[in-house]
């Protein structure tokens, strides 16, 4: 969808920094330093809502869950539906260690 728009160097730096993480702990660490807390919520939010989602739930049901906007639920089912499949990849390796 926009992954031409966010490819380079710097973004190539910050991939290749998380993918070196290696264990929930160093998760908090790094993106602890890296963002806001702000940002992590924001982050987390979207996941859960295009978890959400996957799951069928209504908007309603995951307003009232996760406190996201409808905006935000209706930016995330845009790429969960027609995004470059990275949620897709996620959701099977979730469900993968579950």
């Amino acid at each position: 969808m926009q992954i031409n728009k966010i490819k380079g160097d710097q973004t190539d730096q910050l991939f290749e920094a998380i993918l070196s993480l290696e264990s929930l702990e160093e998760c908090y660490q790094f993106f602890d330093d890296l963002c806001t807390l702000s940002e992590v919520q924001s982050l987390a939010q979207r996941l859960d809502v295009a978890l959400m989602l996957q799951k069928k739930k209504t908007y309603d049901s995951i307003q009232h869950e996760t406190g996201a906007s409808t905006a935000t639920i209706s930016r995330v089912r845009r790429c969960v539906d027609y995004g470059s499949g990275g949620y897709e990849k996620v959701f099977e390796r979730l469900n993968r260690d579950e």
